[in-house]
């Protein structure tokens, strides 16, 4: 559950008291109205009603510029909550343990270009260009954590769900500098490093089968399952499986090395990688019902729901094309 604040014109006050109730509200209580003529409304909601409850509310005081809503995280309360068995397992099915809005607070982070991402970018190439040189498996999966890559691959996917085009910009400009910035250093490394062709770090990345196409889909959904479902920490793991950063160094270095023809499978598993997280990501969030809030919006969004997602399928099926006929060739 989460308490949901609202602070408002007092005249509100009622219709925010009567929504609460009505949306399934396990508790509301509010103080009287402050010295700007404002309420103060609190809410305990479970995770089931606070979506319909957050639209509501915005449709109620979208137009009162002094209206401010607040979500807090509650870790326990008591008297627990009864519910039987059956209505449990319900909530569970049909809820995202996450609003929308809260969904946006924390996977906009993750499309911020700045210093902190840029930094990060570059130490983590340089961490994973020397593990791959030495074919140290543990200092690649420390550049693989630490990478901030995926970040913004999965806020792509979110805006284009909502059809926020500024989030949708934003986080293509931050991958393209990520990934852009991932690869010229490590191509820089290729050229004052000769690639060690005998680690199996880096032959591992030049060699794509159907079985990462797999491994990248299942990674790409489970990310956004581990954020609808207020699971932020499960993204480590995910983050490992389907790291962007390997083939990305890989790529770089064998350009740097002049070998083109093992830098060809790099850049298949990076495409791979990056239009099977893509996809995943956009059909979870397309299943986990997480769509702009008015019906304009929606229907925007629908119309290009059929292309963006053929897109990508287009696209995945052209490198499973790639793959198939790389492998038959001698």
């Amino acid at each position: 559950m989460r308490i949901v604040e609202v602070i408002a014109p007092a005249r509100h006050a009622k219709e925010v008291i009567g929504m609460g109730r009505f949306y399934g509200a396990v508790d509301t209580w509010w103080g009287p109205p402050s010295e700007d003529q404002r309420q103060c409304v609190r809410m305990l909601v479970p995770d089931a009603a606070r979506q319909p409850l957050m639209d509501a509310l915005q449709s109620l005081l979208e137009s009162e510029h002094s209206a401010r809503v607040v979500v807090s995280s509650v870790d326990a309360t008591l008297p627990r909550q009864k519910s039987t068995e059956a209505e449990a397992q319900k909530q569970k099915q049909e809820a995202v343990s996450a609003t929308r809005e809260e969904l946006y607070s924390e996977i906009a982070q993750g499309a911020r270009l700045d210093w902190n991402y840029v930094l990060l970018a570059s130490l983590s190439t340089v961490v994973a260009a020397i593990g791959l040189a030495a074919d140290d498996v543990a200092v690649v999966i420390g550049a693989m954590v630490i990478a901030p890559l995926l970040g913004p691959i999965i806020a792509f996917a979110f805006a284009a769900s909502l059809g926020d085009r500024s989030l949708a910009g934003r986080a293509l400009v931050t991958s393209l500098v990520g990934l852009g910035l991932a690869l010229l250093l490590s191509l820089c490394f290729g050229l004052i490093w000769p690639v060690n062709l005998s680690s199996h770090e880096v032959l591992a990345r030049t060699d794509v089968s159907l079985a990462n196409v797999a491994l990248a889909l299942a990674s790409g959904a489970a990310a956004v399952l581990s954020l609808t479902s207020g699971l932020p920490t499960a993204l480590v793991g995910v983050m490992v499986a389907v790291a962007l950063l390997p083939p990305t160094s890989v790529l770089g270095m064998l350009l740097g090395g002049g070998r083109w023809e093992l830098a060809v499978g790099a850049a298949l598993l990076l495409a791979v990688n990056v239009v099977c997280v893509l996809l995943a990501a956009k059909i979870v969030f397309l299943g986990k019902g997480v769509r702009p809030r008015t019906w304009l919006e929606r229907a925007k969004v629908r119309q290009s729901m059929a292309l963006y997602i053929g897109l990508w399928v287009t696209l995945l099926a052209l490198l499973i094309g790639a793959i198939l006929l790389r492998g038959a060739l001698p």
